[in-house]
């Protein structure tokens, strides 16, 4: 087994000999350093067009004597709340993968990759073959079955602050509300770039097996399958606790309102007897108690002021005693 950088280019590539195929891992290339990888394979130029694009989906060419795919995973290393404003981040792995030959291409660290090529240089060339991969099928499954784990459990810090807004809601907490629009936008954003990996894998997983040498892969890839579907059950899952979640913090809100409302409006209706009594006692006409017919005395000077609240008094409770029994007050 030989690996090594490749001295045609500048910048570091590292090249794999396993025997029985070449594995080629590029890190952040330049275009030119692609077409001089592409001189000893028959990639097309939409292919290496693709390498360097950011705005690709998860896909997949087949050509008759190889194939290309790009893969797409997105990166949840800590909790979404409060990230609204921060795009959710996408590693982005295209891989060239034919009988006798690996090559994946990749702009940010892919840790799967890393520990496979130390694997690859801390083992003899025997042990190599048989502990790391026989073929570039299998080779391929390691990557991708590394990437799509990581993604299981990066799940989990979604799932944790599931937790935490579960709490804010019981507890009628005002944050709760952009919290669960930030969870809302993060289960959209990862369920829209695992939903085309699904499909990209499943057609992968039937294609591959020409580049096996032989091997038995399809449970190795129907496992893969399963993790992502276990992945799409969880979205599901937080997609409809969040939507739950949602509603009770808008059912709660609304029922706040209208606790707010029905006191506002008990008190207004509390005040109709002084507003009209006032508005008698207001005008330019001869009132019993008025200052035109002259004040009442009877029981001193504030006769008239003690008289007109009793008379606005009396009225106000006969209309909370009648709202309690009509159980109006209960809001």
């Amino acid at each position: 087994m030989q690996i090594g950088p490749d001295t045609r280019l500048a910048s570091p590539l590292t090249k794999v000999n396993l025997g029985s195929f070449t594995w080629i891992d590029l890190h952040q290339p330049t275009r030119d350093e692609l077409e001089k990888v592409s001189l000893d394979y028959p990639f097309h130029q939409l292919n290496i067009e693709d390498c360097l694009s950011d705005t690709q989906v998860s896909k997949i060419d087949i050509y008759d004597d190889h194939s290309f795919v790009i893969l797409r995973f997105p990166v949840i290393e800590q909790s979404v709340i409060g990230n609204r404003a921060k795009p959710l981040e996408i590693a982005q792995l295209a891989v060239f993968i034919g009988p006798a030959y690996l090559v994946t291409v990749h702009k940010s660290p892919v840790k799967q990759i890393l520990q496979l090529l130390q694997s690859c240089e801390l083992s003899g060339k025997a042990a190599a073959i048989s502990a790391v991969a026989k073929s570039p099928a299998r080779m391929l499954h390691k990557i991708v079955d590394g990437l799509v784990d990581e993604l299981l459990a990066s799940i989990e810090n979604i799932d944790h602050d599931l937790d935490n807004v579960e709490k804010q809601v019981v507890g009628q907490h005002i944050e709760s509300r952009n919290n669960l629009t930030d969870l809302r936008i993060a289960v959209a954003a990862v369920n829209r770039v695992v939903v085309p990996l699904r499909r990209v894998v499943m057609e992968l997983s039937a294609d591959v097996k020409r580049f096996s040498n032989g091997e038995v892969l399809a449970p190795y890839y129907s496992d893969i399958r399963d993790h992502i579907d276990k992945v799409l059950e969880e979205l599901q899952a937080s997609k409809d606790a969040v939507e739950i979640y949602n509603d009770t913090v808008f059912v709660a809100g609304t029922e706040k309102s209208n606790r707010i409302l029905g006191i506002l409006t008990i008190l207004f209706t509390l005040t109709i007897p002084v507003t009209v009594l006032s508005s008698f006692y207001g005008m330019n006409i001869e009132i019993p108690g008025t200052v035109q017919s002259g004040p009442w005395t009877f029981w001193g000077p504030y006769t008239t002021l003690i008289v007109v609240t009793v008379e606005s008094i009396i009225p106000a409770v006969l209309m909370l005693w009648y709202f309690y029994r009509k159980k109006w007050t209960q809001v």
